[in-house]
């Protein structure tokens, strides 16, 4: 049995490396602990799925015991995306839920994503999970909670596709990259009216095909080869566990989340008149003036699925997105990020016209790079964000915004170094209105970061 690891309770949710820093014991305390905390907040219910990582069902045993331990019933869901858990909590009669997942890391970790009370935990309560577990003596509930399993796929799906209208028939393409995403998406467009071309939906832990991240490029190949070679008019791609949407378009280009946020924001706007929308400080500089063209108020927030969601509930905004994929509809939906429900209303707006991909390709953009990770050992990337906060100074820069991490903004672009809350990198994304500029603001980064950390492999 491992030792209980401080390491793997990370901003916004538990990850570790099986074996290394999780395992079923590690599980069962961690399910101990937020029954606990369930109980505590007046929840005697807790909403539980996993998805198809291969050490799924060990730890969401015993997660479900660890609940039970603490005297609380579990609901358990099974094999289900991520947002079917939040579905759950929604309509099941218990607003806790945890999904075991790891979901865009490698096939060795794993982890839980966790809502307590109908808030999405992050920070100091993940924390207090810790400092539970580490004074607690074992002991375990009078009488033990109850246990039963719950399919909630059909009525799911049915919520979305009863709601959700295409305007015509569509070909689409959609890679899963045998992610869990890949045992539902088919059968939810193909509901809504779509005819489905499916590319590695078969659930498997292993990712034999590609890693299941679409903000990375080279994860999107297959689906633009595919587009090039069918009928498909448009491609969707899917993280892990189903909470994140990536899109392509016919011609190949990739429609990277800050712009998918172009049209939704358009679109919710159009019925929440002035309301704020919420962004993340990885996403276009276009993004701002197209909310406020719109008749939004534009908001830049820290990144991190819960920290967003928080922020959400804080503001009664309507909609709210990051860069990485995971996109908030509180219009017409519950506020969670759910990548299958986005790809749902992006289908609606695509088929109001006949040329999705034009539409797509006409979004304001400049030259940009994706998400690019400066690897380093575990603590590092906290630490070297630190020193550049205290004593980087970026020549030319009109404002630095420093909610998370450094947004250096420039009167032609701007660069971000941020630290990772899940693995020990520092992302970084670049974006300028030329590629000299690009080149610049990215030279800026390299001068500071290599003045902090001389070893630094830049990714670029």
């Amino acid at each position: 049995m491992l030792a209980l690891s401080r390491s793997i309770f990370k901003a916004y949710d538990i990850r570790g490396v099986i074996g290394s820093t999780l395992d079923a014991g590690v599980a069962r305390k961690i399910g101990q602990a937020f029954g606990m905390a369930a109980l505590a907040k007046g929840e005697k219910t807790v909403v539980i799925g996993r998805d198809g990582r291969l050490s799924g069902p060990e730890l969401g045993k015993a997660l479900a015991e660890g609940l039970q331990a603490a005297g609380v019933d579990v609901i358990d869901l099974g094999v289900v995306a991520t947002p079917m858990v939040y579905y759950g909590t929604q309509v099941l009669g218990a607003s806790s839920g945890v999904m075991v997942t790891g979901s865009h890391n490698p096939p060795n970790y794993n982890g839980f994503k966790m809502v307590l009370a109908g808030e999405a935990i992050h920070g100091e309560t993940i924390q207090a999970l810790y400092h539970s577990i580490a004074a607690h003596d074992g002991a375990s509930a009078l009488t033990p909670g109850s246990y039963r399993t719950h399919d909630i796929g059909a009525a799911y799906l049915e919520r979305i596709a009863g709601d959700v209208k295409i305007t015509r028939p569509i070909k689409i393409a959609v890679d899963c990259g045998n992610g869990v995403a890949g045992a539902f998406a088919g059968d939810l467009y193909r509901a809504m009216g779509c005819e489905v071309i499916e590319l590695f939906c078969e659930v498997d832990g292993t990712f034999p095909n590609h890693h299941p991240d679409p903000a990375h490029p080279e994860n999107l190949q297959d689906l633009i080869k595919c587009l090039r070679e069918s009928a498909a008019e448009i491609g969707l791609a899917f993280d892990g566990d189903g909470d994140r949407l990536g899109v392509v378009t016919k011609d190949g280009q990739i429609i990277y989340p800050d712009r998918q946020m172009m049209l939704f924001a358009a679109d919710v706007l159009a019925r929440n008149p002035g309301a704020e929308i919420l962004y993340d400080v990885k996403c276009t500089r276009h993004l701002a003036p197209w909310i406020s063209q719109h008749g939004g108020r534009p908001l830049m927030w820290k990144t991190g699925h819960s920290l967003v969601k928080a922020k959400l509930r804080e503001t009664g905004a309507p909609l709210g997105g990051e860069m990485s994929g995971h996109i908030f509809f509180k219009d017409r939906w519950y506020g969670f990020d759910d990548g299958l429900y986005a790809g749902a209303r992006l289908l609606e707006l695509l088929t109001r016209v006949a040329d999705p991909s034009a539409l797509l390709n006409a979004l304001p953009q400049s030259d940009s790079t994706p998400e690019l990770h400066l690897e380093l050992a575990e603590g590092e990337n906290v630490a070297l964000i630190e020193s550049l906060r205290k004593n980087a100074h970026f020549e030319g820069a009109e404002r630095i915004i420093d909610i998370d991490g450094l947004r250096v903004e420039y009167a032609d672009g701007f660069g971000l170094a941020r630290s990772s809350n899940t693995m020990p990198v520092v992302v970084m994304r670049f974006e300028a209105e030329s590629p000299e500029a690009l080149r610049r603001i990215q030279g800026e980064f390299r001068r500071v970061i290599v003045a902090a950390k001389p070893d630094a492999q830049l990714p670029f």
